[in-house]
Protein backbone atom coordinates (compact mmCIF):
# COMPACT_ATOMS: atom_id res chain seq x y z
CA UNK A 1 0.00 0.00 0.00
CA UNK A 2 1.34 3.16 -0.95
CA UNK A 3 1.75 6.33 1.22
CA UNK A 4 -1.27 7.94 -0.07
CA UNK A 5 -3.35 5.08 0.76
CA UNK A 6 -2.11 4.81 4.02
CA UNK A 7 -2.74 8.50 4.90
CA UNK A 8 -6.36 7.84 3.20
CA UNK A 9 -7.53 4.84 5.41
CA UNK A 10 -5.79 6.63 8.52
CA UNK A 11 -7.61 9.71 8.04
CA UNK A 12 -11.15 6.89 7.24
CA UNK A 13 -10.43 5.65 10.39
CA UNK A 14 -10.28 8.92 12.50
CA UNK A 15 -12.39 11.06 10.61
CA UNK A 16 -15.93 12.07 11.60
CA UNK A 17 -18.34 10.78 8.98
CA UNK A 18 -21.87 12.78 8.55
CA UNK A 19 -24.79 13.05 10.83
CA UNK A 20 -27.05 10.44 10.64
CA UNK A 21 -30.59 10.98 10.56
CA UNK A 22 -32.57 11.74 13.51
CA UNK A 23 -35.12 9.26 11.93
CA UNK A 24 -32.27 6.23 12.29
CA UNK A 25 -30.92 6.96 15.46
CA UNK A 26 -34.41 6.37 16.73
CA UNK A 27 -35.57 3.48 14.61
CA UNK A 28 -32.00 1.71 15.72
CA UNK A 29 -33.38 2.59 19.73
CA UNK A 30 -36.31 0.71 18.67
CA UNK A 31 -34.66 -2.83 17.25
CA UNK A 32 -32.24 -2.26 20.03
CA UNK A 33 -34.82 -2.82 22.48
CA UNK A 34 -36.76 -5.19 20.44
CA UNK A 35 -33.32 -7.49 20.58
CA UNK A 36 -33.27 -7.51 24.22
CA UNK A 37 -37.34 -7.51 24.96
CA UNK A 38 -38.17 -9.97 22.35
CA UNK A 39 -37.39 -13.31 23.78
CA UNK A 40 -36.50 -15.30 20.56
CA UNK A 41 -34.25 -12.53 19.49
CA UNK A 42 -32.47 -11.94 22.63
CA UNK A 43 -31.69 -16.04 22.55
CA UNK A 44 -29.65 -15.51 20.09
CA UNK A 45 -28.47 -11.74 19.93
CA UNK A 46 -27.81 -12.89 24.08
CA UNK A 47 -24.40 -14.04 22.82
CA UNK A 48 -22.92 -10.54 22.37
CA UNK A 49 -23.46 -9.29 25.46
CA UNK A 50 -21.67 -12.89 27.14
CA UNK A 51 -18.66 -11.78 25.26
CA UNK A 52 -18.52 -7.91 26.08
CA UNK A 53 -19.12 -9.98 29.81
CA UNK A 54 -16.13 -12.13 29.49
CA UNK A 55 -14.53 -9.25 27.77
CA UNK A 56 -15.14 -7.24 30.84
CA UNK A 57 -13.65 -10.20 33.43
CA UNK A 58 -10.82 -10.28 31.05
CA UNK A 59 -9.84 -6.95 30.72
CA UNK A 60 -9.78 -6.36 34.30
CA UNK A 61 -8.17 -9.34 35.46
CA UNK A 62 -5.10 -7.94 33.08
CA UNK A 63 -5.35 -4.43 34.78
CA UNK A 64 -4.93 -5.58 38.25
CA UNK A 65 -2.17 -7.88 37.45
CA UNK A 66 -3.77 -11.15 37.16
CA UNK A 67 -3.06 -13.62 35.07
CA UNK A 68 -5.59 -14.16 32.14
CA UNK A 69 -5.42 -18.12 31.85
CA UNK A 70 -8.68 -18.68 29.11
CA UNK A 71 -12.11 -17.66 27.88
CA UNK A 72 -14.78 -19.99 27.36
CA UNK A 73 -17.76 -19.22 25.53
CA UNK A 74 -20.87 -21.65 25.50
CA UNK A 75 -23.47 -22.26 22.92
CA UNK A 76 -26.29 -21.64 25.62
CA UNK A 77 -25.01 -17.93 26.25
CA UNK A 78 -22.92 -18.27 29.20
CA UNK A 79 -19.30 -17.72 29.64
CA UNK A 80 -16.40 -18.34 31.86
CA UNK A 81 -13.08 -16.39 31.82
CA UNK A 82 -10.18 -18.09 34.26
CA UNK A 83 -7.54 -16.17 36.04
CA UNK A 84 -4.62 -16.82 38.19
CA UNK A 85 -3.34 -14.83 40.75
CA UNK A 86 -4.84 -14.19 44.83
CA UNK A 87 -7.59 -15.58 45.07
CA UNK A 88 -9.07 -12.57 47.44
CA UNK A 89 -8.23 -9.32 47.73
CA UNK A 90 -8.90 -5.64 45.31
CA UNK A 91 -7.97 -7.34 41.70
CA UNK A 92 -10.04 -10.40 42.38
CA UNK A 93 -12.95 -8.08 43.90
CA UNK A 94 -12.35 -6.21 40.63
CA UNK A 95 -12.83 -8.60 38.19
CA UNK A 96 -15.58 -10.63 39.30
CA UNK A 97 -17.39 -6.65 39.28
CA UNK A 98 -16.30 -6.42 35.67
CA UNK A 99 -18.54 -8.50 34.18
CA UNK A 100 -22.09 -7.87 34.43
CA UNK A 101 -21.14 -4.08 34.20
CA UNK A 102 -19.01 -4.24 30.85
CA UNK A 103 -21.76 -4.24 28.01
CA UNK A 104 -23.22 -1.48 29.39
CA UNK A 105 -19.97 0.24 29.73
CA UNK A 106 -18.94 -0.39 26.56
CA UNK A 107 -22.51 0.73 25.27
CA UNK A 108 -21.18 3.97 26.57
CA UNK A 109 -18.00 3.85 25.03
CA UNK A 110 -19.48 3.25 21.64
CA UNK A 111 -22.35 5.91 22.26
CA UNK A 112 -19.42 8.50 23.39
CA UNK A 113 -17.80 7.67 19.96
CA UNK A 114 -21.04 7.87 17.71
CA UNK A 115 -21.83 11.29 19.05
CA UNK A 116 -18.58 12.56 17.68
CA UNK A 117 -19.67 10.92 14.44
CA UNK A 118 -16.25 8.20 14.74
CA UNK A 119 -18.54 5.60 13.71
CA UNK A 120 -16.05 3.86 11.35
CA UNK A 121 -13.33 4.16 14.58
CA UNK A 122 -16.21 2.33 16.64
CA UNK A 123 -16.43 -0.31 14.31
CA UNK A 124 -12.70 -0.87 13.50
CA UNK A 125 -12.06 -0.91 17.64
CA UNK A 126 -14.94 -3.58 17.60
CA UNK A 127 -12.55 -5.59 15.37
CA UNK A 128 -9.52 -5.36 17.31
CA UNK A 129 -10.74 -5.83 20.56
CA UNK A 130 -12.70 -8.94 19.16
CA UNK A 131 -9.17 -10.28 17.92
CA UNK A 132 -7.55 -9.82 20.90
CA UNK A 133 -10.12 -11.53 22.84
CA UNK A 134 -9.60 -14.43 20.02
CA UNK A 135 -6.52 -14.96 21.09
CA UNK A 136 -7.14 -16.35 24.90
CA UNK A 137 -10.42 -18.33 23.78
CA UNK A 138 -10.22 -22.11 25.02
CA UNK A 139 -13.37 -23.67 23.23
CA UNK A 140 -14.00 -24.48 20.01
CA UNK A 141 -17.80 -22.89 20.04
CA UNK A 142 -16.01 -19.40 21.23
CA UNK A 143 -13.52 -19.23 18.21
CA UNK A 144 -16.50 -19.69 16.02
CA UNK A 145 -18.44 -17.22 17.67
CA UNK A 146 -15.79 -14.51 17.94
CA UNK A 147 -14.49 -15.04 14.27
CA UNK A 148 -18.26 -15.04 12.94
CA UNK A 149 -18.94 -11.72 15.00
CA UNK A 150 -15.76 -10.54 14.03
CA UNK A 151 -16.07 -11.06 10.12
CA UNK A 152 -19.41 -9.34 10.57
CA UNK A 153 -18.26 -6.10 11.85
CA UNK A 154 -15.43 -6.31 9.55
CA UNK A 155 -17.49 -6.32 6.83
CA UNK A 156 -19.97 -3.73 7.62
CA UNK A 157 -16.88 -1.26 8.47
CA UNK A 158 -15.34 -2.19 5.09
CA UNK A 159 -17.73 -2.94 2.50
CA UNK A 160 -21.25 -1.28 3.67
CA UNK A 161 -22.28 2.35 2.59
CA UNK A 162 -22.11 4.59 5.00
CA UNK A 163 -25.96 4.35 5.98
CA UNK A 164 -25.90 1.19 5.90
CA UNK A 165 -22.59 1.41 8.83
CA UNK A 166 -24.45 3.86 10.70
CA UNK A 167 -27.35 1.49 11.07
CA UNK A 168 -25.39 -1.07 12.36
CA UNK A 169 -23.42 0.90 14.80
CA UNK A 170 -26.19 2.53 16.37
CA UNK A 171 -28.32 -0.55 17.02
CA UNK A 172 -25.34 -2.56 18.22
CA UNK A 173 -24.72 0.64 20.62
CA UNK A 174 -28.34 0.61 21.79
CA UNK A 175 -28.44 -3.32 22.37
CA UNK A 176 -25.75 -3.26 24.41
CA UNK A 177 -27.07 -0.29 26.71
CA UNK A 178 -30.21 -2.21 27.19
CA UNK A 179 -29.19 -5.12 27.12
CA UNK A 180 -26.68 -4.76 29.91
CA UNK A 181 -29.77 -4.48 32.14
CA UNK A 182 -31.76 -7.74 31.50
CA UNK A 183 -28.82 -10.28 32.41
CA UNK A 184 -29.15 -8.16 35.68
CA UNK A 185 -32.58 -9.14 36.33
CA UNK A 186 -31.97 -12.50 35.05
CA UNK A 187 -28.92 -13.14 37.34
CA UNK A 188 -31.76 -12.33 40.66
CA UNK A 189 -34.49 -14.51 39.22
CA UNK A 190 -32.31 -17.19 39.36
CA UNK A 191 -30.64 -16.74 42.68
CA UNK A 192 -34.02 -16.26 43.92
CA UNK A 193 -34.92 -20.13 43.00
CA UNK A 194 -31.49 -21.03 44.64
CA UNK A 195 -30.34 -21.77 41.36
CA UNK A 196 -26.41 -19.79 40.56
CA UNK A 197 -24.88 -19.94 44.10
CA UNK A 198 -21.57 -19.49 42.36
CA UNK A 199 -22.75 -16.16 40.64
CA UNK A 200 -19.86 -13.03 40.58
CA UNK A 201 -22.65 -11.67 42.75
CA UNK A 202 -22.41 -14.43 45.29
CA UNK A 203 -18.92 -14.97 45.23
CA UNK A 204 -18.12 -11.32 45.27
CA UNK A 205 -20.61 -11.90 48.34
CA UNK A 206 -17.95 -14.26 50.16
CA UNK A 207 -15.06 -11.94 49.24
CA UNK A 208 -16.60 -8.64 51.12
CA UNK A 209 -19.26 -9.98 53.27
CA UNK A 210 -22.02 -7.57 51.78
CA UNK A 211 -24.66 -9.56 50.80
CA UNK A 212 -24.96 -10.59 47.27
CA UNK A 213 -27.92 -9.19 46.63
CA UNK A 214 -26.27 -6.02 47.14
CA UNK A 215 -24.07 -6.86 44.54
CA UNK A 216 -26.84 -7.08 41.99
CA UNK A 217 -28.15 -3.99 42.91
CA UNK A 218 -24.75 -2.37 42.33
CA UNK A 219 -24.89 -4.25 38.57
CA UNK A 220 -28.33 -2.67 38.25
CA UNK A 221 -27.25 0.80 39.34
CA UNK A 222 -23.71 1.03 37.32
CA UNK A 223 -26.11 -0.19 33.54
CA UNK A 224 -29.11 1.70 34.45
CA UNK A 225 -26.72 4.89 35.01
CA UNK A 226 -25.07 3.56 31.70
CA UNK A 227 -28.18 3.56 29.74
CA UNK A 228 -29.00 6.85 30.88
CA UNK A 229 -25.97 8.63 30.13
CA UNK A 230 -25.40 6.68 26.70
CA UNK A 231 -28.98 7.27 25.34
CA UNK A 232 -28.14 11.20 26.40
CA UNK A 233 -25.07 10.99 24.20
CA UNK A 234 -26.84 9.07 21.35
CA UNK A 235 -29.91 11.48 21.81
CA UNK A 236 -28.17 14.24 20.62
CA UNK A 237 -27.71 13.15 17.39
CA UNK A 238 -31.54 12.93 17.57
CA UNK A 239 -33.13 16.13 19.21
CA UNK A 240 -31.77 18.67 17.10
CA UNK A 241 -33.48 17.05 14.31
CA UNK A 242 -36.66 17.34 15.97
CA UNK A 243 -36.46 20.69 17.13
CA UNK A 244 -36.03 21.87 13.55
CA UNK A 245 -39.45 23.93 12.51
Amino acid sequence: MSIDGVTDLWDQLLGAQPDPPGLLVLLTAVAGFVAVAFRPAWRVARNAVTIAHEGGHALIALLTGRKLRGIRLEFDTSGLTLSAGRPTGPGMILTLLGGYIAPSLVGVLGAWLLGGNRITLLLWLAVVLLLLMLINIRNLFGVVSLVITGAIVFAVSWYASPQVQAAFAYAGVWFLLFGGVRPVFELQKLRSRGRMRDSDADQLSRLTHLPAVFWVGVFLAVNLIALAVGAFLLAGQWLPDTATV
